[in-house]
């Protein structure tokens, strides 16, 4: 009985799949949105990342969810771990390697760096502030592994969290009041392709980085 219900499930799964794919329409030729980016995402948002333009322009409100959900998360694990009392004296931390312990104090500084580098430079290569945040937050697990005596205030990637999501809400009204509608992008666009370009766009990758970094490291000393 159980091998014929899950014959039917499957069955219903596969058709809701194959109806699925076959009314939405996929690729370029057939969708007007994705050709619109494409024709108008550099001019319009000075990013050549266009994926960039559509995450942090286009679509802004829903990154704005994104890092909501992910905050939600964080305070839900903090309130979760907060209600488990540790036990004085207990000490259940296995010794690091020595190449572990070595090894984080030589990469720690380098993992740091290429986060920064890849939501700086988001709106010009593939990345951004979500991947460069979680290569950040890598880092601080590294640390937690191997590097003895280094363990960082839990206030500080609360700091840094707060103020990457106040960034983003600023940056985000004032296109509301200079341009019209909420993550207008006011500034100047500067060239394509180069650093400083994008109009706000690096600015709230800066931000997201910090945010998603801090809220993502801070989870990791939660667990710990």
């Amino acid at each position: 009985m159980r091998i014929v219900i899950g014959i039917l499930l499957i069955c219903v799964v596969a058709f809701a799949i194959i109806l699925t794919v076959v009314e939405i329409p996929f690729g370029i030729s057939k969708t007007k949105v994705g050709t619109y980016y494409i024709d108008n995402g550099v001019e319009q948002t000075g990013a050549v990342n266009i994926v960039t333009s559509v995450v942090l322009n286009y679509r802004g409100f829903d990154t704005l969810g994104e890092v909501t959900v992910l905050f939600i998360a964080a305070l839900g694990l903090g309130a979760v771990v907060y209600t488990f009392e540790r036990k004085k004296g207990e000490n259940t931390k296995t010794p690091a390697s020595l190449v572990l312990n070595t090894g984080c104090r030589f990469l720690f500084p380098l993992i740091l760096l290429f986060g920064t580098y890849i939501f700086i430079h988001g709106h010009l290569t593939p990345g951004g502030g979500f991947q460069g945040g979680a290569i950040i937050a890598s880092a601080f697990v590294l640390v937690y592994l191997g590097c003895k005596g280094r363990n960082s205030e839990k206030k500080n990637f609360v700091l840094f969290e707060s103020l990457g999501g106040l960034i983003f809400v600023v940056v985000g009204l004032l296109g509301f009041i200079f341009g019209g509608y909420f993550l207008s992008n006011f500034m100047p666009k500067g060239i394509p392709g180069e650093l400083f370009s994008a109009g706000i766009i690096p600015v709230l990758y800066i931000a997201i980085g910090f945010k998603v970094g801090s809220e993502l490291a801070g989870i990791i000393a939660e667990l710990l």
